[in-house]
């Protein structure tokens, strides 16, 4: 049905198990990293297992033809239009948020044993709208941009060039970044461009028209700061005060909102501290990660390559879009990059470094020092691993010292 579409077999492999089933599958993620084409890459597979074109009824609610379908109603009379005299159906709904009140409609056909899949563009537009009318009736499938090793292997789908040298390979991973569409584009500045088209489609469709904001250049300024100290402690009062000293009038509840506005149009992921000896998750000095480095690069005139947090925001990625629960660790005044629990209930401690080599040995020491020290002071048995990008291992206090490319490429596991 679909020809050239690069399969992410991440996702796929989590969606399979429940192609035939009447559980309705929800797939969401930040606009344009690919969820349409998991939707195809899906209908592919039917198709190869032997499911009838016939069977399978494909709505893409952003494309011509079915722009026009804005209500419920409209939306059933397509589908009936569509349907025979099968006893088995699979249905498929690409941007299912541009008609208000789906949710009846999609339940219907559940209700009626078909197999149904839907995308939408953020957590919001979907989770807070159908988590009470389908409640135990869905699954949500979070999809990400590409990671490192889905981009290589995407470029080598698509017979792109691949550099030897994976390390210069992925330094232009950190900043083109894993928007599917950006591997059409061959320099970076059309590339940018691309991605600054992508976030001011998610403020005007996903944030500033649902939510009606009133103060646009607040809102630009809030955006702005997360997106400029990414992996970094955050502090709402250190924003406030950025706002009041720059000439903007607004209060803590309005910049809260907007926050909360990032994170549910997925430019913002937010991780929150947990406190190793009370045990209790704490909601101050959280940070932020972007959904892809590229937002960065294209939002900003600065292109240098700030390598220790890029790294650790590729890293809590890594982590998310293989389904870790994930912490910052707080053990008495000192910080653990990440608290991770794994599916079978075990935890892992990750610290995360460009490098431990200085300049010198005596910046190799206080480098060194500074990664392995938190890990010191945690009592139980959990594994411990420093991720870097070094290419010899530091194996010391039985700490694993893992290389971050081999880790995204799979030949490492945490």
């Amino acid at each position: 049905m679909f020809k050239n579409v690069y399969p992410r077999e991440k996702y796929l492999n989590r969606i399979r198990p429940f192609y035939d089933s009447d559980i309705i599958k929800v797939i969401t993620g930040i606009r344009r990293c690919g969820k349409s084409f998991i939707l195809r890459s899906i209908m592919n597979e039917l198709l190869e297992r032997g499911i009838e074109e016939k069977q399978i009824i494909y709505i893409p609610l952003d494309r011509r033809g079915y722009k026009n379908i804005k209500t419920p109603e409209e939306l059933e009379l397509k589908i009936e239009s569509m349907l025979g005299k099968e006893d088995k159906y699979y249905l498929f709904i690409d941007e299912v948020q541009n008609v208000f009140g789906f949710e009846s409609v999609v339940h219907a056909y559940a209700e009626e044993g078909y197999s149904i899949f839907i995308t939408g563009s953020n957590s919001y537009l979907l989770s807070d709208e159908i988590s009470t009318k389908l409640t135990g009736r869905y699954l949500n499938f979070e999809t990400f941009t590409l990671d490192f090793s889905e981009y290589l292997d995407m470029k080598s789908f698509f017979k792109k060039d691949i550099n030897q040298d994976l390390y210069l390979e992925f330094e232009e991973y950190v900043v083109n970044g894993g928007f599917p569409k950006t591997l059409e584009f061959d320099d970076i500045p059309t590339r940018q461009t691309y991605t600054r088209g992508i976030i001011s489609e998610i403020f005007e469709k996903d944030v500033k028209t649902r939510k009606k904001i009133r103060n646009v250049p607040v809102y630009e300024r809030v955006q702005a700061f997360l997106l400029n100290n990414y992996s970094a402690p955050f502090s709402l009062n250190n924003l406030l005060k950025c706002l009041e000293m720059e000439g903007y009038k607004t209060k803590a509840t309005t910049v809260r909102g907007y926050i909360e506005d990032l994170k549910k149009a997925k430019i913002v992921y937010e991780c929150n501290r947990f406190d190793l000896k009370s045990k209790t998750a704490i909601k101050r000095y959280q940070k932020y990660y972007l959904s892809d480095m590229a937002i960065y690069f294209a939002m900003n005139t600065d292109n240098r390559l700030s390598f220790g947090p890029s790294l650790e925001n590729i890293v809590y990625l890594y982590l998310a879009s293989h389904d870790y629960q994930i912490s910052i660790g707080k053990i008495g005044k000192l910080e653990c990059d990440f608290i991770v629990r794994k599916k079978n209930g075990d935890y892992a401690y990750i610290q995360v470094a460009y490098t431990l080599q200085g300049e010198d040995i005596k910046a190799t020491e206080r480098i060194k020092e500074r990664e392995y020290r938190p890990f010191r002071e945690i009592r139980d048995g959990y594994p411990r691993y420093i991720i870097s990008l070094d290419k010899f291992r530091d194996q010391q206090e039985g700490v694993h010292h893992i290389n971050a490319i081999d880790l995204f490429l799979g030949k490492e596991k945490i």
